[in-house]
């Protein structure tokens, strides 16, 4: 039986919501969404608690569940995701969130007799700051853009930009979890070794090829055991949604570093993610056909199924956008950098999975995959600096008399996702955003 969830009566795009905000158009949390976050009010002593997005307004789960207004596994839900990380909801299982975003959509329906025992456990968005949902234990970073890597291998290593195994097997590295961070803060400008082009004489400093990249982020929810493997169609019950992240990259200290084990200091400084888990539920009417051409190799038995091929594929739009510090300083706003789908990934979230445990490897509750930089087949859609710059030697223009092929300290650069398409609701990430600082 696939794992992967169809259209149910909580994606009805005709149900509003008595949160009259969410029943706008433009909201990224409309009644079909329910995401997670963890959240506390701003400047406060208060513990961090989870909640979960209606409109402009969070849902606090702690004092919902202390409302008596949820039964059995909702009930059981919205208490384990009441506290100060996501990690004990998460671990319950797919059964235990399908009973909460169920028994949630019902109590937040227009004309809900729950109305007004829910109304009180309600905080306004623009009132809170948010934590890490999750206690990370482990990061692992993927490539399952062929375009992105197609492009990046074409600056590096012109004469083989793929190398033989990509279309084999999803190439990841394990990343740093320390430094995740939450959208909104501060990125300090790292610090490696750098060598000129020409030259295997490196010197330290700070990078001058400071990029972003575009990716969305998967929380592993139930984990497995070691020593054992999540079969493909099983894969994705193992997931407990998806986030916005943006692995930040220091190009000069990773040309130097990456041969012959991959990213280091490069990578491993800062990663941001946004606050909200939009749930697989939540994006089951955006689902499409997984396809490749057929002149690549068919996937191992092990990467392939029925299901998978059907409707392994999530049409999620990424947007990238910047504002330099003169932008912000005169209140212009940001400028849109590029614009792509998740859909043109070559593998995906179930693969992903799927192939991380094929040897055995454990994973556990909160653990983090990032699915790499998603890039399109066109030239604007490329979700890094790299590739839109062509490796520093084509600059764009940004604001009305800036140039940039690499990030400047006081630049803002914010990722923002969502779904779309006629007859369904909107459904939204949120933005993943941080500002650089000088090293």
């Amino acid at each position: 039986m696939s794992a992967i969830p169809s259209a149910d009566f909580t994606n009805d795009p005709g149900r509003k919501s008595w949160v009259v905000t969410a029943n706008r158009p433009d909201t990224d949390f409309p009644i079909q969404n329910l995401p997670f976050a963890v959240f506390k009010p701003q400047s406060s002593s208060a513990a961090y608690r989870g909640g979960v997005a209606i409109g402009d307004q969070i849902v606090d789960l702690g004092a919902l569940a202390a409302s008596g207004a949820l039964r059995d596994n909702a009930a059981m839900a919205a208490q384990a995701g009441g506290r100060s990380t996501l990690d004990d909801l998460m671990a319950l299982g797919p059964d235990c969130w399908s009973a909460l975003r169920r028994e949630l959509a019902d109590a937040l329906l227009e004309g809900s007799p729950l109305q007004s025992r829910l109304r009180s456990c309600l905080t306004p968005q623009s009132e809170v700051e948010y934590s890490l949902p999750a206690t990370i234990g482990d990061y692992t970073d993927f490539y399952s853009s062929i375009h992105h890597a197609t492009a990046v291998g074409r600056l590096f290593r012109p004469e083989q930009p793929l190398f033989p195994n990509y279309k084999w097997l999803p190439v990841g590295y394990h990343g740093r979890s320390s430094s995740i961070m939450i959208s909104g803060g501060d990125v300090r400008r790292p610090q490696g070794q750098r060598a000129a082009g020409g030259t295997n004489a490196p010197t330290l400093g700070p990078t001058r090829r400071l990029d972003y990249e575009v990716e969305l982020g998967v929380f592993i929810g139930t984990g497995n055991p070691l020593g054992s493997a999540i079969a493909l169609d099983a894969a994705e019950a193992h997931i407990f949604g998806l986030c916005l992240l943006n692995d930040w990259s220091a190009r000069d200290l990773q040309a130097w570093e990456y041969q012959p084990l991959g990213p280091f200091l490069a990578k491993s400084f800062a990663t941001t993610i946004s606050p909200w888990i939009v749930t697989l539920q939540a994006l089951a009417p955006f689902r499409q056909a997984f396809v490749r051409d057929a002149a690549d190799p068919p996937p191992l038995a092990y990467l392939d199924g029925d299901a998978n091929r059907a409707a392994g594929a999530l049409d999620i739009q990424l947007e990238a956008y910047i504002a330099t510090a003169a932008m912000q300083s005169c209140g212009a706003p940001a400028q849109r950098l590029s614009s792509s789908s998740f859909r043109h990934a070559y593998w995906t979230i179930g693969q992903l999975v799927a192939h991380h445990t094929v040897n055995g490897c454990n994973l556990r509750a909160g653990d983090l995959l990032g699915t790499g930089t998603q890039s399109g087949p066109t030239p604007q859609e490329a979700g890094s600096l790299l590739e839109l710059c062509a490796g520093g030697t084509r600059p764009i223009a940004v604001g009305t008399n800036e140039q940039r092929t690499f990030l400047e300290d006081g630049d803002l650069v914010s990722i923002r996702g969502w779904c779309e398409r006629p007859g369904r609701a909107r459904i939204g990430f949120g933005t993943a955003s941080g500002r650089i600082i000088a090293a």
